[in-house]
């Protein structure tokens, strides 16, 4: 690691991290870090290798080249499972469990031997807007309503970072601006550590300070927002 590494200030650094499948380069080279509480943005054209880079972050893809470093911890050496609740992941579509909205965000702690309250599970939805939802079937919830319920699902299981996998593209117009208040929101109020995947330059100035830009799995340029967009 560099010497100028501090866990205490970065709780995920990526080194060298790469994927390939047989002869195809899916990500190179990948090196960053992220800041508590900032939210960094990966930016780039559809199949540039944005949401293949995340996915190695933690391990729903294994990486072939690097690692990644979670507080100063080397991720090989966490079990996956507590990885995956330690780095969270919000995806495009929310993939919610037959049954109601509490089951859901009841699940994850419960694989670890937590049970949540009702009063925890409506503390929850409150922070997403969705007072009250505990006791609704996830199949009459709409696009947006899900994708929240998706966020309160994540945060049950008490993450230190957000991935979030282009979290509003396969939304409506409307909803998609809800959800992007509350990550923005989200972000604000409880300092979270975040990385969202977008293809919108535009939604990714708007949430984030800091951005990769990624083409043909490389990141090829880095930096505020400002001067990642305007170059």
């Amino acid at each position: 690691m560099g010497t100028n590494f501090q866990p205490d200030l970065v709780p995920l650094r990526a080194e060298g991290l790469g994927r390939s499948v047989a002869a195809k380069v899916l990500v190179a080279d990948a090196t960053f870090e992220v800041h508590r509480g900032e939210t960094l943005a990966i930016v780039g054209p559809s199949g540039s290798g944005k949401s293949s880079l995340l996915r190695l972050l933690n391990r729903l893809d294994e990486a072939t080249a690097g690692t990644v470093y979670i507080d100063g911890t080397d991720f090989r050496q966490i079990v996956p499972q507590d990885l995956r609740r330690r780095i969270g992941l919000v995806t495009q579509r929310p993939y919610l469990f037959p049954g109601t909205v509490g089951g859901n965000l009841r699940f994850g702690p419960q694989q670890h031997g937590v049970q949540l309250s009702d009063a925890q599970v409506e503390e929850l939805l409150a922070g997403v807007g969705l007072a009250g939802y505990g006791g609704r079937d996830v199949a009459n919830l709409s696009g947006g309503e899900a994708q929240r319920v998706s966020f309160a699902r994540t945060l049950a299981n008490g993450p230190e970072v957000l991935l979030l996998d282009e979290p509003t593209s396969a939304l409506d117009d409307d909803s998609r601006s809800e959800v992007e208040e509350l990550i923005g929101r989200i972000a604000r109020e409880r300092g979270f550590t975040s990385i969202l995947v977008t293809h919108d330059r535009a939604q990714a100035a708007r949430l984030a300070k800091r951005a990769l830009l990624v083409e043909a799995g490389r990141i090829v340029r880095s930096g505020s927002a400002e001067e990642v967009f305007s170059a």
